[in-house]
């Protein structure tokens, strides 16, 4: 019997992600643990919905577990999300990690390995001394033939998906994805991408047939807008400097740009250069608010929260190679002090939730989800 992982955000669960789990199911085994972004997700916003809510769906509709991977690591760069996603995975038993992507596994694999190499990373630390983002820097430095594959979106975290997988002896499965890609504002019979589907919630629009969730009280960074602006325009530069990735005077430039702007948005277009993608720069703004410092990201996953199960699998449970958190305050309780920082950061990212959907989700009273 196979006991596959799957690294995802569901931001919202839809059909496509029905899809992958049905196919999983049919061609690997049985058992499945999804390793979930929480409240907050990698492309530096707020979930559309809380991950309660998101695991509800996951549970109906093929998962077994659902693990949450803690905020620290959601809201960081593809390498940190991808290894502490696998570290879970491997943590929990899995033999097997499967993802969608736009390439096969096999010229994936190739181009993993070539990443690895001396000087190709080189040739990436060169072209951004020269002030090009990573992902230009690293469409370069693998040259014209291989960029294609490194500017698909989800090729970007595939291919940190396959780095860490080798680190952990965890067998990678990239699954071509079906219908709609990765932000297509375009949909292919009942697939569409999570962007498009946020973007009809968000405009009143009709989703339905493309997720089998129903969101009544969709979040945005909007609702949460004063939170940001008030830590952003308090926060001391020499403190903005410990947050993870934040660097070369950043602080300073972000500082400076919130005594000038009273919106997000205002701020980030001040300090965007063609250094810093605008996702980086979004995540920087929640890690900020967070208090989410380069060492607490640095520090590798120390625990394994259980955010649901179908009934049946609770023996899945047992033989995690990492603390596992099911009755929260006890389990949290048991934690050292550094697993109960990143803890804390997920209390603060529950809370900025509860704000935005206009809720009172208690997290060290909120039982497991089982679904049956």
């Amino acid at each position: 019997m196979s006991r596959v992982g799957v690294i995802c955000e569901f931001n919202p669960f839809h059909n496509g992600h029905k899809f992958l789990l049905e196919k999983i199911k049919a061609e690997y085994g049985d058992e499945i643990v999804c390793v979930m972004s929480g409240n907050f997700v990698q492309r530096g916003d707020i979930a559309i919905t809380d991950k309660y809510a998101r695991t509800c769906a996951a549970l109906q509709n093929g998962a077994d577990i659902v693990i949450e991977l803690p905020t620290a690591y959601a809201v960081s760069s593809a390498r940190i999300f991808a290894e502490n996603g696998v570290r879970a995975a491997a943590a929990m038993g899995c033999d097997r990690l499967c993802f969608g992507a736009e390439s096969d596994t096999g010229s994936l694999t190739e181009l993993s390995e070539l990443l690895m190499s001396d000087d190709i990373n080189r040739k990436i630390r060169g072209y951004m001394d020269e002030g090009m983002y990573y992902p230009k820097a690293l469409s370069l430095a693998v040259g014209e033939g291989r960029a294609d594959i490194i500017c698909q979106p989800n090729n970007i975290l595939a291919l940190e998906y396959i780095k860490a997988c080798k680190e952990r002896g965890i067998q990678p499965a990239a699954i071509e994805r079906r219908g709609a890609a990765h932000d297509s504002r375009e949909s292919s019979e009942d697939i569409a991408s999570a962007s498009m589907i946020r973007g009809l919630i968000e405009s009143g629009e009709d989703y339905h047939s493309f997720t089998p969730m129903t969101i009544e009280m969709p979040c945005s960074l909007n609702a949460i807008e004063a939170a940001i602006l008030y830590r952003l325009k308090t926060i001391a530069a020499d403190e903005l400097a410990q947050i993870a990735e934040v660097d070369e005077g950043l602080e300073n430039r972000l500082t400076e740009a919130a005594k000038k702007y009273n919106s997000t948005e205002e701020i980030l277009s001040a300090v965007k250069t063609k250094r810093y993608t605008m996702a980086r720069l979004r995540r920087i703004v929640i890690q900020t608010v967070l208090g989410i410092t380069s060492e607490i990201q640095n520090t590798p996953l120390p625990y394994l929260r259980a955010l649901g199960l179908t009934s049946g699998r609770e023996s899945m449970l047992s033989g995690a190679t990492l603390p596992l958190i099911v009755k929260v305050k006890a389990d949290y309780d048991r934690l050292d002090n550094s697993a109960k920082e990143i803890f804390s950061v997920d209390l603060r990212a529950a809370e900025l939730m509860n704000i935005a959907q206009n809720s009172v989700i208690n997290e060290f009273t909120q039982g497991v989800i089982k679904q049956q």
